[in-house]
């Protein structure tokens, strides 16, 4: 088993919706959708695998009485992160953190096509005995379900009223920022420019039978378009639509297969986020970017940040989410390879992917997608699991 080691060895935005009543339960035990905690990919991962499972074992005996609440001790000047943006986006960021501030940071990753639902799982089975200090979440839904299942601590930071409201818990549960968009990527050679499909609907379109694609909607930000989907929709159109999709469109495991069987031809068009876009862009395929529905606008999926309730180390993880809120987190994101939409009203530069014209953003109540997300998840697997 390897040993601990750091890491360093003006816009126009829709109106904020509305937050409904939330169901928020500290007892509610249940898993976030299908996945598993995966792999982990970090060189602290398998010591972190190993403290979730002594966790779950300590709290167990602590709860017989076998054990104090007191023999239990953390590592010193340590904030542990769960990330589900790609180590490659995420990792340079938090090594300049520990530089900046001397807090070892202990990451755990996941693999790319569950990893969202297989960290959020994680953080609901370590809920007794938190492992994870922060989460930090390259989409939205399942941050959402954390704070219903009540496993999330409030925390206002002092820059969080420079991101629109939308983007943003009004009890200061998560954070958003540095967004990507839910857009086609087009193979330019199988499609010219005025037969491109303009709408995420066209999946269902029976012109495209087996020439579009995208990934499973059980995970990631598919799965958070599957909600807000459902929450748009209605139920009964949303399910209609991905029983078409099913029967019309490839199914690929992941947005990053997605982009590259777009790139190498082996459909003509998908629906990907932009970081995956524009790396088939720069890497030289014959592809082009469309940014879809521009009557009700496209959906843009920001990251978030959130605090675990009884987290061990909350000051640390305080400190590491003012961090990466800053300006210039959001500047570097917004200019390296994934080229993340900035969110702040600090940040006046753009992403190289960003279209002139900019687009019209999707107005989108999230909380309302999460409330839908157990209707759409029971189709969903019902579909594509079957």
């Amino acid at each position: 088993m390897p040993s601990r080691r750091s890491l360093s060895s003006g816009r126009r935005w829709p109106a904020a919706a509305p937050s409904p009543g939330r169901s928020a339960s500290p007892h509610h035990q249940d898993a976030l959708g299908d996945g598993h905690a995966g792999t982990p990919a970090s060189p602290c991962a398998g010591r972190l695998a190993r403290r979730s499972w002594l966790a779950t074992l300590a709290g167990g005996l602590a709860s017989s009485g076998l054990v104090s609440s007191g023999c239990w001790r953390a590592v010193a000047n340590e904030v542990v992160v769960y990330a589900s943006l790609d180590r490659e986006f995420s990792a340079p960021h938090l090594t300049r953190f520990e530089r900046a501030t001397g807090v070892s940071v202990a990451p755990k990753y996941d693999v790319e096509s569950t990893k969202t639902v297989g960290l959020a799982n994680a953080i609901l089975l370590e809920r007794g005995r938190p492992v994870c200090d922060l989460f930090w979440n390259n989409e939205i839904l399942h941050t959402l379900r954390l704070a219903r299942a009540g496993v999330l601590q409030p925390y206002r930071p002092p820059l969080a009223e420079h991101f629109p409201a939308m983007f943003r818990d009004p009890e200061g549960l998560w954070h958003g920022f540095a967004a990507r968009a839910r857009v086609l990527l087009v193979n330019t050679r199988q499609v010219p420019e005025p037969d491109r499909p303009r709408s995420v609907s066209a999946l269902a379109d029976p012109r495209w039978k087996g020439k579009a694609g995208i990934a499973k909607p059980l995970f990631g930000t598919t799965a958070t378009h599957a909600a807000v989907m459902f929450a748009t929709w209605g139920r009964a159109r949303a399910t209609a639509f991905f029983q078409q999709v099913l029967e019309n469109a490839e199914t690929l495991s992941g947005n990053k297969h997605v982009a590259t069987a777009v790139g190498r031809g082996q459909i003509a068009w998908g629906v990907t986020d932009t970081d995956d876009a524009i790396a088939e862009v720069e890497n030289g395929s014959p592809v082009a970017l469309v940014f879809p529905d521009p009557d009700s606008g496209t959906l843009l999926i920001p990251n978030t940040l959130a605090i675990i309730r009884d987290c061990r180390h909350p000051e640390r993880a305080r400190r590491l989410v003012d961090y990466l809120l800053r300006p210039e987190v959001e500047r570097e994101l917004a200019a390296g390879p994934s080229a993340q939409f900035p969110l702040s009203d600090e940040v006046a530069e753009r992403p190289r992917v960003e279209p002139t014209p900019a687009p019209k953003w999707m107005e989108v109540d999230f909380h309302a997608a999460a409330e839908e997300w157990e209707t759409a998840s029971r189709v969903l697997r019902d579909l594509y699991e079957r």
